[in-house]
């Protein structure tokens, strides 16, 4: 689990496709690669990822994760290049405070940026959400892009606005965004279990 609050930023240092449907990625960090367990989840740029490999590369701290051919067809990591920026976030601990909200780093879908504002030292951005995940977006509610916690202000039909703080600008990939980009959307966990039970119930209370 984790937060949607990004602690370091990555940048894609090497691409391999190691298989058909899968491509191994290097990417330099700012983590100490000491701490950087074999088997650890990372979220990167809201996807979660195993580590597979930790160490240096040059004097670049670095780490190494595998994404699969399902996580290349429902993000944007088939699209990550080398000198790609990612927003990283190490998996929750017992204790950690949980500043955003519950971030479960399996990604439901990809978010276009549609329009932006820029304010003094901050930014409206309006997204276009799959049409299938429009329902899971409510004003007031909390939704993760790209891995960022952040909470939404209007919804019209599938199209979501939310506002960037002059802090997430700096700290993330968000202060760099132009119109067409895509995002790593996940919905609010509370929202899919809530779904889940409505379109569970008439059938329960059939049986």
């Amino acid at each position: 689990m984790f937060t949607g609050i990004i602690s370091d930023l990555g940048e894609v240092i090497d691409v391999e496709e190691k298989a058909e449907g899968l491509h191994r990625l290097s990417i330099a960090c700012g983590y100490d690669p000491d701490t950087l367990d074999i088997g650890a989840s990372i979220a990167c740029s809201g996807i979660c990822l195993t580590v597979v490999g930790s160490g240096r590369t040059g004097n670049r701290p670095s780490f190494v994760v595998d994404a699969a051919a399902e996580t290349l067809r429902m993000t944007t990591a088939g699209a990550w290049r080398r000198s790609t920026w990612l927003n990283l976030e190490r998996s929750l601990r017992l204790g950690d405070e949980l500043g955003g909200h519950l971030v479960s780093g399996h990604v439901d879908g990809v978010a276009e940026l549609i329009a932006r504002d820029d304010f003094v030292d901050m930014a409206g951005l309006s997204l276009r959400a799959p049409v299938e995940l429009a329902k899971f977006i409510a004003p007031k509610g909390s939704v993760a892009l790209d891995g960022v916690s952040l909470t939404v202000n209007k919804v019209e039909g599938n199209i979501f606005s939310v506002l960037i703080i002059p802090h997430t600008l700096k700290v993330t990939t968000l202060g760099a965004l132009g119109i067409g980009a895509r995002l790593n959307l996940e919905i609010d966990l509370m929202a899919r279990y809530a779904a889940r039970l409505l379109a569970a119930a008439p059938r329960a209370a059939s049986d």
